[in-house]
């Protein structure tokens, strides 16, 4: 889940080509109307918030992982699924209906998401910035009550500026074989001061249950590349690509926090947000993911070792996962840690002394802090913890997700080629 961040649309030109460095250029917003999309204003923030329903599983966290990327659950993670949810379900305390609801525990960096308007009069519903998918999807009047567990839903039939797509449908099938599909309108969305008319809302008739599960979550946006897109018969463009045209340069930027407050910022890249340089490498957009080729890693103070590890930089997942290589050098120096059937993963004591992650972009090196290599107790109040890193052997793809990305700030360039910008910058332990 992506930490709580603010949205920022300004301006600002990245470089391209491989490992360069170049400075921003500081502009204005652009205001215009071009294939429906208008911007209004020349700045605006949006602060996100923690939903307060999210409990935390390990297992439950890999298995979200498979199904996003469609590859087959494998068994062991289906157990420890099962396990953990139970155990789980034992400690869940109920209020009464007059007692406050409380925030998810602040030491997890978790359940974070994005208030969005969609519609007029606008309604607030609380999305997932995602750059690993491409379709903006929501929680409907459409969607079945019994596929509802507490979500926000759109309503098209109270926005004076929705129009149905006629004939237009979308479908993501998942690793388990669950899908979540339905139909599509066209509507205002407004995030922050950014509006952008005539987006595709991609609006639920059917919900995989991994989704109806997770109560805080009333939606995604995908921020990957069009080509991911769902829609059918005609693929539809994300917000990030209808809000493009009308900005001075193609970028948004990711600078997610541990335990505090982050910032997406659209078009506009801060200086007070990173030391030193930007260093820009290729991504290779097909089939649609951020992708890039990193350039090596070190464990603690060991000594870095050249590889080309190759991953999608995804804020939409919460772990790392890298090759069993990486896992087992990493894992080695972590006292009684062990790859638990039970929990779906490699788990520790949580009071384990762990060895920071350095990994390299470029001629750069960027180091993830020991203390964001722990995910969570395995369950409410448990001396066992979830690893941040886990293995992608059986994913069959390596995913940079939060916890890599907080420990950097990022630049997602949509120019032509596009590039991804990873620089340091002061990190809370």
């Amino acid at each position: 889940m992506v930490a709580v961040t603010q949205l920022v649309v300004t301006t600002v030109l990245v470089g391209l080509g491989v490992a360069s460095a170049l400075p921003p250029k500081i502009g204005t917003t652009s205001v215009g109307n071009r294939n429906g999309a208008s911007l209004a204003g020349g700045r605006a923030t949006l602060k996100q918030v923690r939903r307060p329903s999210y409990r935390f599983n390990g297992a439950r966290a890999v298995y979200r992982t498979y199904l996003k990327y469609g590859v087959p659950v494998p068994e062991d993670i289906l157990e420890a699924v099962a396990h953990t949810d139970a155990l789980n379900a034992a400690t869940v305390k109920r209020d009464t209906a007059s007692a406050p609801a409380e925030p998810t525990d602040p030491r997890f960096d978790i359940a974070y998401v994005t208030p969005v308007s969609i519609g007029t009069p606008p309604q607030t519903l609380y999305l997932d910035f995602d750059t690993g998918s491409s379709d903006l999807w929501v929680f409907s009047t459409d969607t079945p009550p019994e596929q509802l567990s507490g979500q926000q839903i759109y309503a098209p039939n109270t926005s004076s500026t929705a129009n149905l797509l006629d004939g237009h449908t979308w479908s993501i099938r998942y690793g388990d074989g669950s899908a979540s599909s339905g139909n599509v309108y066209t509507d205002n969305v407004t995030v922050g001061g950014l509006t952008v008319e005539n987006q595709a809302i991609e609006c639920a008739q059917q919900v995989s249950s991994s989704f109806t599960r997770q109560s805080e979550i009333d939606g995604l946006a995908g921020l990957g590349f069009n080509t991911l897109n769902t829609v059918r018969p005609k693929s539809q463009l994300t917000f990030f690509d209808n809000a493009k045209p009308h900005l001075d340069s193609p970028v948004f930027t990711a600078d997610l926090k541990a335990k505090k407050a982050g910032t997406y910022d659209f078009g506009f890249i801060d200086k007070s947000k990173y030391t030193g340089e930007i260093t820009y490498v290729p991504v290779n957009p097909d089939p649609g993911y951020w992708t890039f080729t990193a350039s090596g890693y070190s464990v603690g103070a060991g000594n870095f070792s050249s590889a080309e590890i190759v991953g999608i930089a995804d804020t939409g997942t919460t772990l790392l996962y890298l090759p069993t290589a990486i896992i087992t050098a990493y894992y080695r120096q972590v006292q009684g840690a062990t790859n638990s059937r039970t929990y779906g993963g490699y788990v520790f004591p949580c009071n384990a002394t762990l060895p920071s992650f350095t990994f390299g972009i470029g001629e750069a090196r960027l180091t993830i802090p020991s203390s964001y290599m722990s995910y969570a107790p395995v369950t409410e109040g448990s001396a066992t913890c979830f690893g941040g890193l886990q293995n992608s052997n059986a994913l069959g793809v390596n995913i940079w997700g939060d916890v890599a990305l907080k420990a950097a700030f990022v630049v997602f360039n949509g120019e032509d080629p596009p590039t991804i910008g990873w620089a340091a910058k002061p990190l809370e332990e």
